[in-house]
């Protein structure tokens, strides 16, 4: 039985565990998309999404608990520079798992874990706006809306007075 036993050992020592998955998470970070198998993918989304919520805010104190965990310091920089500006405002679910069908040579089931916000095909090549709501899903107050813009008629320029009079000088 395992009761109890929520860390899956992937068949590794702790130590080879720790290393592989943050040699996972830097490859994730750097290249916003890798290839693995599905467990080990599993395994990568519950070591990396902590660092990535710790990314959100840039302190020294979050930088050195993030570079104990990964211990590679262009891993570290990357993460609380380009990634953490984007799911800046994201509340969690920063990795998404696609599963691929089986490896040819030993039929493992693979997978390929992603950052969500940078693929373009499922965010259409835009930022997706936030519709303002309630948290109970209702409504949203008057005073939340923003008032649209209001069109202004172009005016005509002024200086083409000043910028005669100083030709003819």
């Amino acid at each position: 039985m395992r009761h109890g036993k929520k860390v899956n050992h992937l068949s590794r020592q702790t130590g080879h565990r720790k290393s592989m998955l943050a040699n996972m998470a830097c490859s994730l970070i750097e290249h916003k998309r890798i290839n693995t198998t599905v467990a080990k993918a599993k395994a990568l989304k519950q070591f990396v999404e902590p660092l990535i919520t710790k990314s959100k805010e840039d302190t020294t104190h979050n930088r050195r608990i993030v570079f104990s965990y990964l211990r590679n310091k262009y891993g570290v920089t990357e993460l609380f520079r380009e990634v953490a500006a984007k799911v800046g405002d994201r509340p969690g679910g920063y990795t998404r798992i696609i599963k691929l069908g089986n490896r040819l040579g030993d039929n493992a089931d693979m997978a390929m874990i992603e950052l969500v916000d940078f693929n373009e095909l499922y965010n259409g090549g835009k930022k997706e706006e936030k519709k303002a709501k309630s948290r109970r899903g209702g409504k949203a107050k008057k005073s939340e809306v923003a008032p649209a813009p209001e069109a202004k008629a172009p005016e005509a320029p002024e200086t083409s007075s000043e910028e005669s009079t100083e030709s003819a000088e």
